[in-house]
């Protein structure tokens, strides 16, 4: 280019540095209306490639842009030092399975250098800002605080332990975020399984069918599933109220089917069926079937997100591998201590699981759908190639787990004012435990009071998952007693005490 930007650019950004341009424009500044244009921080992992370029630039116009327009506007650049893309980055050059102090060390000193290479880029790229006292996530001051809240919210009440279903890998051994989470096609078993109507509910479910009596022999409401491992674990029916349903007969017995699939359905078993009777999804409301398993009652569930793409209209539902069988469940009164969970974070069923103890829970669909024949409950098999989550590190499937995570109660009802900090300005509320869910409700001391829901923006936001434990803590939940048969954690109770009470405050540093 004429104007030669490759050679002067270097010496317009070391000028900027030697004069102090940065702080001259604060002191300039100072007085002016306030503009603070919170940066979410990078990753401290690897180089800056385009898409750190585009970031910055485009903020770094910004601030210019707020300082011309008249504001003071402070720029603190920052590093998320935490996280799997740093310790991925620890394991692909040290291995996995690291004692923990080393691999904390490790981290900390791969992401110290991360951070200087990146900030070495971005001065070069001709941002502006306060690149001598950046904000690091790692910085034992900002970790300490952290705490600190934490420990506010934990003494107002607002903390409390339970289950979520969240993505989780089983080779990095830890839950993942969404955008950790990438789809690819997979080839999965699919299978017709029928679960046994339990002996007691003959005579509810031919009322319910306009019968007089149900025939002689079984009688099976029959889903359809692409996750055979997730058998064991079923603990409900589900059923679409709206739907209608058919009473079929069929030479293995009667099968209930959603009535716009019953001709294909029955192709696909090989069979051939009379229609005795028919009735929406509402009538069956409860009806207790049986595992086909264990001894476990399967009751039947009325929720909306049953479709006509499940092949029989009815979805079996294991709460501690999905999140809409998990809020299901739930929603009928299912306690966190009821909820099973034989799949350890490795992958592998606990070894306690009868007929399935210690398989990969991709290896035992061969063993599952063998044994659901053998107890004739297997209707139809075969494979489906489906868009599928995988792990976007190792490109290996992931499943939906159930794991022990930190909430924020965003239904507990608070008392005014909530943003204190001294204790005596507003005394911990209250706490009430309820049953086995670890679910603790704050009592309102003050007239004026509201949740957080109602306090906060995003008032259709759910409880927030403050935690996304991995590796070593799963590993503990993973510890199973032998001769174990239900699987389930350890009860929750009240939240823990596991925080130290809020302490006074030092003086707020110069980027509070």
């Amino acid at each position: 280019m004429r104007g030669r930007s490759a050679r002067r650019e270097p010496g317009w950004v070391a000028a900027w540095q030697e004069q102090g341009l940065y702080r001259r424009i604060r002191e300039v500044a100072r007085g002016r209306p306030r503009y603070v244009l919170h940066d979410g921080p990078p990753y401290a992992n690897g180089d800056i490639h385009l898409g750190h370029a585009v970031n910055k630039i485009l903020k770094d116009i910004i601030i210019r842009s707020k300082t011309l327009a008249g504001f003071d506007a402070p720029y603190v650049p920052g590093w998320d030092c935490h996280g799997l893309p740093i310790e991925h980055q620890i394991e692909k050059t040290h291995g996995k399975h690291l004692p923990a102090d080393q691999a904390r060390e490790l981290c900390r000193a791969f992401a110290a250098e991360q951070v200087e290479r990146q900030k070495k880029d971005f001065i070069r790229l001709g941002v502006l800002g306060d690149w001598d006292n950046p904000y690091l996530t790692m910085a034992f001051r900002n970790e300490a605080d952290e705490i600190r809240s934490l420990g506010d919210l934990y003494s107002r009440g607002y903390l409390f332990q339970g289950l979520k279903p969240v993505n989780w890998c089983f080779d990095c051994g830890s839950a993942l975020a969404e955008a950790e989470v990438e789809y690819q096609d997979k080839k999965s078993p699919a299978i017709d399984v029928g679960f046994r109507l339990d002996a007691a509910e003959r005579g509810r479910l031919a009322h319910a069918f306009g019968i007089t009596a149900l025939p002689v022999g079984d009688c099976f409401a029959v889903i359809w599933t692409t996750t055979p491992w997730t058998i064991p674990a079923n603990q409900a029916l589900n059923m679409h109220p709206d739907f209608t349903y058919e009473l079929v007969q069929t030479a293995r017995g009667c099968l209930i089917l959603a009535a716009e699939l019953r001709a294909v359905a029955l192709q696909r078993h090989g069979l051939e069926g009379e229609v005795l009777g028919a009735c929406q999804g509402a009538a069956l409301a409860q009806v207790v079937f049986r595992h086909p398993l264990y001894e476990r009652a399967a009751p039947v569930y009325l929720r909306d997100y049953v479709t006509l793409a499940t092949r029989t209209g009815i979805v079996h539902s294991a709460p501690a591998y999905g999140l809409e069988d998990y809020d299901s469940c739930k929603k009928h009164g299912m306690h966190n201590d009821e909820i099973l969970t034989p799949v350890q974070g490795d992958g592998v069923f606990a070894a306690s699981l009868p007929y399935f103890g210690g398989m990969n829970v991709w290896k035992a669909a061969a063993a599952i759908i063998s044994k659901l024949a053998e107890v004739g409950s297997l209707f139809a098999s075969g494979e489906i190639t489906h868009s599928y989550m995988h792990c976007w590190r190792h490109k290996t499937p992931i499943i939906y787990r159930a794991t022990v995570q930190w909430f924020v109660g965003m239904d507990r009802v608070v008392a005014h004012p909530i943003h204190t900090t001294a204790n005596n300005d507003n005394p911990p509320l209250p706490l009430s435990g309820k049953g086995g869910d670890g679910v603790v409700s704050p009592v309102a001391t003050h007239k004026n009071h509201a949740t957080l829901r109602e306090l906060a923006p995003g008032r259709r936001r759910g409880n927030q998952v403050l935690s996304r434990l991995g590796q070593g803590a799963a590993a503990r939940d993973d510890r199973q007693p032998a001769g174990l048969v239900r699987f389930a954690p350890a009860k929750l109770g009240r939240a823990y005490p596991v925080l130290p009470a809020q302490g006074k405050r030092r003086a707020a540093s110069a980027h509070a």
